[in-house]
């Protein structure tokens, strides 16, 4: 059997569960139609929960139907983008859905950009409306970028206990102004619940093309370059809900499931796999603004959580967290990491505290969010998973089009139902992801991994953060893992430093413990790697900072600290 044909052959679809399919058949409709279906459905039951307030599947199909029609009456038409500049709440939840019922292409934007990233992409997109958190509304201003209408969104709208929470300090670091005056008197804007009581839930009858039509243009990471828009279908999310309900179809009861929504819904992670995929069964969705882990440790308890949906950072934070026993987290039917890459220490170290094992996944925003996850059952520490139900997944030669193989380290290729259309108004880059082999399209991820013989995937690193020292290939993501073992390390990220004697020169940017801060010195960090590591792994450079430069989801932004070493 040559490479490819042995990647073809799905070796992992043995490791799924029993009834689990080896493909899916996502349904030909708009991600509103499919919603509308759910809430139907589930009317009665609660799809969110906000600080105390909860709101019906009933009420929140109302107010998603009235800003739909709110967006038609100004003038949304189909395939109009609209940006949405919000925070975890209910209305980024009728915002979204509602857009998408007026046939619109939403581009959500991290609320904690500043005016240059959000001009970027608003002028990117070709968004000429923006649904905006008012506190945030100065950003955007600044921004100085054309648009038709702004919506305003107060987040007190939907939290009559506002000054209870504040005075707690729940929302404060959330909402650590007041609202701006004087912005809804000016011509093209409008306040979001002012729009919820002007229109009926009388929204306009779009004819969808699923397959064509683009739900959502989120925007990637930017960790390699600056950020760029991700064309997904109304196909594409629907396929990842379907594939995720296939998995986990055997343990999870539509209409009982309670997930804690901290994960930025604007983000393709939060948004898909948490947001939509929760609510088109009808489960409940808690929701936090601010990932406050106290109060998301107290809310699982209160609510009776049963599906957790986290990043690293967050495991890692909670495994040292004085609260975590208090949580029973064998009640839970999953803990799913995704977002970056889960660290040995960090989820080894979990499961000894716990007992309970983390299922890590992997996926892209050109993925629509997921395209891996452990099996259920036989869940592998180390491993991001296999892929899910209709999806392949190879091992490229970095450098060709070659497949490798069968545990080689090479570059992550995708094709399956949920792979975007392209970038958005960047041929050139799409002709360079989007590669046609032996007649088909693979999405090449620029991920380092391998394949075992039973079908579980490794993360080694980016392509482009892979250090070359003397002519060795080094893997960033290695020497981080062996850099916070150390029981006086808390956090560490390492980029290669171009030095014509050896190609690259091994930096590491570490963050001490508190207690060791001053005490801890180079000499020992570079030992302990000796220790651990090959010598051409070691990092051969070491600086101690109060912490390394993060992703707004949590992820070591190595483009920060290669871009500083350049300063």
């Amino acid at each position: 059997m040559d490479a490819k044909a042995s990647y073809e052959a799905r070796p992992w679809l043995k490791l799924y569960l029993e009834g689990v399919p080896a493909n899916i058949d996502p349904p030909n409709t708009s991600v509103p139609q499919i919603l509308d279906q759910a809430m139907e459905k589930w009317k009665d039951n609660t799809a969110l929960v906000f600080y105390g307030a909860k709101i019906s599947y009933k009420q929140l199909k109302g107010e998603i139907d009235r800003f739909a029609t709110a967006l038609h009456e100004l003038g949304v038409q189909k395939g109009d983008r609209v940006a949405l500049l919000l925070l975890n709440s209910p209305q980024f939840v009728i915002a979204y859905f509602g857009a998408l019922k007026a046939g619109a292409v939403l581009t959500p934007i991290s609320p904690v950009y500043v005016s240059s990233e959000i001009r970027h992409q608003i002028e990117d997109s070709g968004a000429r409306i923006i649904v905006c958190q008012d506190i945030l509304y100065d950003h955007v201003e600044k921004a100085k970028v054309e648009l038709d209408q702004v919506i305003l969104a107060d987040i007190t709208e939907y939290l009559p206990k506002m000054k209870k929470l504040l005075g707690k300090g729940i929302l404060r670091s959330a909402y650590q102004k007041s609202s701006p005056s004087g912005i809804s008197e000016k011509e093209g804007v409008h306040r979001f619940q002012d729009l919820l009581k002007k229109y009926p839930p009388n929204p306009p009858k779009i004819d969808f093309d699923p397959t064509n039509d683009l739900a959502t243009l989120p925007y990637t990471g930017g960790t390699t370059g600056l950020p760029k828009g991700a064309m997904l279908t109304h196909s594409d999310l629907l396929a990842v809900a379907s594939s995720i309900q296939a998995v986990f179809a055997p343990v999870f009861e539509d209409g009982k499931e309670t997930a804690i929504a901290y994960l930025p819904f604007y983000h393709i992670y939060g948004q898909v796999v948490l947001m939509l995929c929760e609510l088109v069964r009808g489960d409940k969705l808690v929701i936090f603004t601010t990932p406050n882990p106290e109060e998301i440790l107290n809310a699982i308890e209160n609510h009776r959580a049963t599906i957790f949906y986290g990043v690293p950072a967050l495991y890692e934070v909670f495994r040292n967290h004085v609260k975590t026993n208090r949580v029973n987290w064998k009640r839970f039917k999953v803990l799913i990491s995704g977002a970056d890459a889960l660290h040995k220490d960090t989820s080894e170290g979990w499961e000894n505290r716990t007992g309970v094992r983390i299922h890590e996944g992997y996926g892209m925003t050109e993925t629509s969010a997921v395209s891996h996850l452990n099996p259920y059952d036989k869940p592998v520490i180390g491993s991001f998973g296999i892929p899910t139900p209709g999806t392949v997944a190879a091992i490229l030669d970095p450098e060709s089009t070659d497949f490798l193989p069968i545990g080689e380290v090479g570059e992550l290729a995708i094709k399956g139902p949920q792979v975007m259309k392209g970038y958005w108004n960047r041929e050139e880059e799409t002709n360079t992801v989007l590669v046609e082999i032996d007649g088909e399209t693979w999405l090449r991820t620029s991920d380092l991994a391998k394949m075992d013989e039973d079908g579980y995937f490794y993360f080694y690193d980016r392509k482009r953060d892979m250090i070359k020292y003397k002519g060795y290939a080094v893997f960033a993501r290695e020497v981080e893992e062996v850099l916070t073992s150390h029981p006086q390390v808390k956090d560490a990220g390492v980029i290669g430093i171009p030095d014509q004697r050896v190609g690259e020169n091994i930096k590491a940017v570490v963050v001490l413990q508190a207690e060791a801060r001053g005490k801890v010195q180079e000499e020992e960090i570079v030992q302990y790697c000796k220790e651990k590591l090959a010598h051409y792994k070691v990092p051969k450079i070491i600086e101690f900072r109060g912490e390394v430069p993060k992703t707004d989801v949590g992820k070591v932004s190595r483009r920060e600290l290669r871009e500083e070493s350049e300063i």
